[in-house]
């Protein structure tokens, strides 16, 4: 029975420390990767001014991952972003260009890296595109507590994300960062000059790179000062609820497969090679006295 049981945990044992070998190894360049089948939701609301007028906004942004056109390596996007007036505390997530309730809309086509997050230029992306740079709609995995690029669509460009702070949001570690551009020159509308400000506050679960929070305001002004558009607006109380939930259901599993599992089977792994090899040379029978050494007398 002895030599049964140290078999067994040896075999245990040589599967627990493949497993931990697998999991430190292979898994992490698996599951740090972006899916390239995310359809992705968030809503934010707030105020916006628009020509000395001060009404309520929805903000409704949807990030589709394009999978026939996403790689091994890339993940291509597609992004619809649409501000509406929400005076009547009713408005849909988006209206076409002739209803006036429309404030703004935007669609973008991009690719990013799947592990490093970071815009990129790539041949799957449609003719014409413009590639994006820097941190366009998640931060990298492993977020460090470093300045970052991030694209600024307004501009066309990067503008530097400073990081400011580690913090939590209901018992969520985070990373906060912020960005600001002040009087840029842009097209307010097409054909019509002006400047652009913008400040934008984000906040990173840091071992997924997931955004959960975001704070934005903009402003933009003609040529001669008069303002266009004060836009203020963050994540709703439902979104920012739901964000801190997934954030920690992804982080949970992310440690669960390239930690927990590991030390498992590392250290499980050890101790059931030990006490099998134990049982094994315990099990061993003793050799017996040969007959010269049994008749010499004491």
């Amino acid at each position: 029975m002895r030599k049964i049981a140290g078999r067994v945990l040896i075999a245990i044992g040589g599967f627990l420390v493949v497993a931990g070998l697998l999991t430190t190894t292979w898994a992490p360049g698996v599951v740090k990767k972006t899916p390239v089948d995310v359809d992705q939701t968030t809503r934010l609301d707030g105020t916006a001014t628009k020509l000395g007028e001060t009404f309520p906004v929805n903000v409704t942004s949807i990030t589709k991952a394009d999978s026939e056109a996403s790689t091994d390596d890339t993940t291509i996007w597609v992004n619809t972003s649409c501000v509406v007036d929400n005076s009547d505390g009713a408005a849909p997530a988006c209206v076409d260009g002739e209803d006036e309730r429309l404030v703004s809309a935007t669609v973008g086509t991009f690719a990013t890296d799947r592990v490093s997050a970071l815009g990129r230029d790539h041949e799957n992306l449609p003719a014409g595109s413009t590639p994006y740079e820097g941190i366009v709609n998640k931060f990298p995995f492993d977020t460090e507590k470093k300045d970052y690029h991030y694209w600024d669509g307004t501009l066309g460009r990067t503008v530097p994300m400073e990081f400011l702070e580690e913090t939590e949001m209901d018992g969520l570690t985070v990373y906060h960062f912020a960005s600001s551009v002040a009087d840029e020159a842009i097209e307010v509308a097409e054909g019509t000059p002006g400047t652009y400000s913008q400040a934008v506050d984000i906040y990173v679960e840091p071992l997924t790179g997931a955004v959960v929070n975001q704070e934005q305001s903009q402003q933009r002004y003609l040529e001669d000062g008069t303002q266009v558009l004060d836009l203020n607006v963050a994540f709703t109380d439902d979104q920012l609820a739901t964000s801190i939930s997934e954030a920690k259901d992804n982080a949970a599993n992310l440690t669960l497969i390239t930690e927990t599992v590991p030390r498992i089977g590392f250290i499980g792994g050890a101790v059931a090679l030990v006490l099998g090899a134990l049982l094994l040379l315990v099990g061993r029978p003793r050799h017996a006295a040969s007959p010269r050494a049994a008749a010499m007398p004491a």
